[in-house]
């Protein structure tokens, strides 16, 4: 009897070794990803519909998602990064071409912003647009009583003390965007790459230190709808959100100039992944997902099927989330500027932040 109970008790623990071996080898995907990006549904939907196991991380900046991608101390599989850092990825051949065999959706991507995204990736071989917005400010109408249409609202220390918000201003804590910003306002081209231009930006930003609460960049979106803040540096997508939530919130697109960016989903060239990489991004394309996303983040879609099913109209028509050409003129995507710069422009923001 003691016999037959441990030849049950060994096949039992046998079935569960099993049963655990076969859930581990169960297929799984890594992404890499903005925070609060995606609609946490839609991960679920992926797998139901693939099988495949999804291991979600995500990264606030793009300099922050860079180095794990170029040391590969932890292997991804696809990630969404940002135009400019698009290009420099694929300058130090750190990105794996796209099968779009294997993303026949790639046909309800908007050829509007397929062209942009030439100006990054030649050719749209190594990402696929996810989403797409501008940089810009957000004011609390309430507690700033006069219209702001310039930077100069985070830089004049005049219209500043004026309106009594010394002190009080979230900007942003990147530094392309905030040399970017600073840049427009001198009027200079956002992707500089003269050093006395950048000298003369960067104590423009120490000049502006003395009236900053803080640097954020999530952060900012609670912030102000909380009325905490009366004026900050945001996202497109971001602004839409905090203007449902409050009704005195106001973004505008400065008259010097922005960024318009657009963000992709990339394949790291060392995956082992490609297959279910291009499954992801082959879903991320389909109308019903892209519109659950949009719905979700608010960030625009360049998803031309998905805006087609936007049931409301004051977002599909929103001049936040689809402003017209007469603010996308004045809007330029950021360029890689070459390690030497970048370093610069790092360099530079450093001083800035350590005043």
């Amino acid at each position: 009897m003691k016999k037959i109970t441990i030849v049950l008790l060994l096949a039992f623990v046998s079935i569960i070794a099993l049963s655990g071996c076969q859930k581990s080898s169960k297929p799984t995907l890594n992404v890499f990803n903005w925070g609060e990006y995606i609609d946490p549904e839609v991960k679920d939907l992926f797998e139901k519909e693939t099988g495949i196991r999804v291991n979600y991380k995500e990264f606030e900046q793009n300099e922050d998602m860079y180095p794990v991608i170029k040391t590969g101390s932890v292997k991804y599989d696809v990630v969404c990064p940002s135009d400019y850092m698009i290009q420099k990825m694929i300058n130090e051949d750190m990105l794996a071409e796209i099968n779009y065999d294997n993303v026949p959706n790639i046909k309800n991507i908007d050829p509007t912003y397929l062209k942009s995204a030439e100006e990054f990736d030649p050719g749209n071989k190594y990402s696929v647009p996810y989403c797409w917005g501008t940089v810009g400010i957000l004011y609390n109408k309430s507690m700033i009583k006069e219209p702001i249409d310039s930077w100069g609202a985070l830089f004049d220390p005049d219209f500043v003390n004026a309106n009594g918000y010394s002190g009080d201003i979230l900007m942003i804590n990147s530094v392309r965007d905030a040399f970017g910003i600073a840049l427009a306002y001198l009027g200079y081209p956002i992707n500089s790459t003269n050093e006395s231009e950048l000298e003369e930006a960067k104590k423009l930003l120490q000049e502006q230190f003395p009236m900053v609460d803080a640097y954020v960049i999530d952060q900012v979106r609670d912030k102000m709808i909380g009325g905490e803040n009366p004026i900050g540096v945001i996202y497109s997508g971001e602004a839409i959100y905090t203007q449902r939530e409050n009704p005195d919130l106001e973004y505008v697109v400065p008259k010097e100039g922005s960024n318009v960016w657009i963000d992709g989903w990339v394949i790291p060239k060392n995956t082992s992944n490609k297959e279910y990489a291009e499954k992801w991004i082959n879903f991320m394309c389909d109308p019903d997902i892209a519109l659950k996303n949009f719905e979700y983040i608010t960030y625009s879609t360049p998803n031309k099927a998905a805006r087609d099913l936007i049931a409301d109209e004051d977002i599909k028509n929103s001049e936040v989330a689809f402003p017209d050409a007469s603010v996308l003129e004045r809007c330029s995507t950021y360029h890689y500027l070459g390690t030497d710069l970048e370093k610069l422009y790092l360099d530079k923001w450093n001083e800035v932040k350590s005043n």
